[in-house]
């Protein structure tokens, strides 16, 4: 078998998925969604630009017509530039995302990896392995360095590295630096994040005059862990992505062979099947279920997505957002447990085009030996939730939200 040196040390594929970085949707009710997002689930607008700007000529032609609504705006619950990309429903048509699959409303899923130079071997594996590559650079807004391709199902998948960070005082790159963008393969090495800066100053660039979030709308009134913030809770991570697909069988193989996700767990439910894969010690980062299934459960059949996992800080904070987000008079979809092992506890509500948004609080962890908890050992859900709920050996033990909560 044919192994790469990734960083000293030797893979199967000369690059390792490190973790769920972000994703897009294409939505019909797009200010809707936005105010969604932003206002109720907390996400920041950390950049909006519009296609039109972007485009020139026949193109530009092309996309007035073809499109209603050209903003792109790009969302945050953490430091990432982007964790979440909205977009208008024929936006997504206009970049051929709905091409293949006319349910696909994502416009992309992405993994982050460790380092620029996995990026560029890894457009190589790809290209060996028969994938469809559509791109390869760097975006702006962003300024993640990327390879784009094709799963069997028509997905977009990115594999990306080096997402612009936006800090204390919120403020993303200016306009004005994106001429570090790439839209082709580039060479290696590239100069540093903190060389560019230098060189942007070098160049009269004002590095503090980038787009800034507007929230003075919301009031932050509740405490959340001693914190005053607009909701009594906080996302503190995106967690698994699940899609229902048409070829269940060619996708794991893909996304387990090709790309190296790990299969935890493989279900019957229903009419299907529901397969489990991880990046890393969480029991899953992606899912796939037959598309049979979505609507045996009763699940939106305008999307091939499942749903996107949101992780809050604590169960309590879960329970306080039920409560919030009832008010808002969001609704709540029964879920059969089947589709999320490993979760206990946790909320499915659809977004106004209805998208699945499932808020977690916690994710069982897989060890060194690579096999999950038991099912006769993992916590029961009763209804109605208790007040607290005991630990358990691996509560809190995934990925710590870095920044401070607001």
């Amino acid at each position: 078998m044919t192994s790469y040196s990734v960083g000293g040390v030797r893979l199967p594929r000369p690059f390792k998925i490190r973790r769920f970085g972000h994703f897009g949707y294409n939505m019909t009710h797009l200010t809707e969604g936005i105010e969604f997002y932003v206002d109720d689930l907390g996400f920041r607008v950390t950049d909006q630009t519009s296609l039109f700007d972007e485009l020139s000529g026949p193109a530009l032609e092309f996309a007035q017509k073809t499109v209603d609504d050209p903003r792109m705006v790009f969302t945050t619950n953490g430091s990432d530039h982007h964790a979440l990309l909205l977009a208008s429903k024929s936006f997504g048509t206009f970049n051929r995302n709905d091409k293949i699959a006319k349910d696909n409303t994502l416009s992309q899923i992405t993994w982050q990896v460790g380092t620029l130079r996995e990026v560029i071997e890894a457009t190589d594996y790809l290209t060996e392995k028969g994938v469809r590559i559509i791109r390869v650079g760097r975006d702006m807004p962003g300024g993640n360095w990327h390879v784009y391709f094709l799963d069997p199902d028509g997905n977009t998948i990115e594999l990306y590295y080096g997402m612009e960070q936006v800090g204390w005082n919120r403020l993303s790159k200016p306009r004005e630096m994106y001429y570090r963008g790439f839209y082709e393969r580039f060479d290696l090495p590239q100069m540093s994040e903190w060389a560019e800066v230098q060189e942007a100053l070098g160049k009269g660039i004002d590095i503090a005059s980038g787009s800034q979030p507007e929230e003075s709308h919301l009031t932050e009134t509740y405490d959340v862990g001693g914190v005053l913030l607009p909701r009594p809770f906080k996302v503190t991570r995106l967690g698994p992505v699940s899609m229902f697909a048409d070829e269940l069988d060619a996708m794991v193989e893909f996304h387990s062979e090709v790309l190296g996700l790990t299969v935890t767990e493989r279900v019957s439910i229903g009419s299907g099947e529901v397969v489990y894969l991880r990046a890393g010690a969480e029991h899953h980062s992606f899912v796939l279920a037959s598309k049979s299934l979505r609507a045996e459960y009763g699940l939106s059949e305008h999307t091939s997505n499942l749903a996107v996992g949101m992780e809050v800080g604590d169960y309590a904070q879960l329970r306080a957002a039920g409560d919030f987000l009832a008010a808002k008079g969001h609704r709540f979809v029964e879920v059969p447990p089947e589709l999320h092992l490993g979760i206990d506890y946790a909320l499915h509500l659809q977004d106004p085009d209805g998208h699945l948004v499932q808020l977690y609080y916690y994710m069982e962890q897989v060890g060194w030996d690579g096999k999950p908890r038991p099912a006769d050992q993992r916590r029961v859900v009763t209804t109605p939730w208790p007040d607290e709920v005991d630990a358990l050996s691996d509560t809190f033990a995934d990925q710590t939200f870095m920044g401070p909560l607001g």
